[in-house]
């Protein structure tokens, strides 16, 4: 997947997961009750600072904070775009 947007820096483009649309039970879950994905696959990347290499590469599904990074679209497709260190882990 090509996105025409370069991260700077320590940034990192995310490409966040799908709200989920049913619980385990099968409920269907209206649009206003679903949840903020905190999960998603990372798109693009940012250089790093010197003395902080990145280690998040592209194609990492990675885990967010809820509230982290600002929200994008691009080309019609929605994304966010956060620092390195509001991800919490590589899953």
């Amino acid at each position: 997947m090509s996105v025409n947007v370069k991260p700077l820096a320590d940034r990192v483009l995310i490409e966040a997961a799908p709200a989920e649309e049913k619980t385990a039970f099968g409920i269907i879950i209206p649009d206003t009750a679903k949840e903020k994905p905190q999960k998603g696959t990372v798109v693009a990347v940012g250089p790093g600072k010197t003395d902080e290499p990145m280690t998040v590469k592209v194609g990492d599904a990675v885990l967010y904070g809820k509230y982290s990074g600002t929200e994008l679209t691009v080309d019609g497709k929605e994304y966010l775009i956060m620092r390195e260190s509001d991800i919490y882990a590589i899953v």
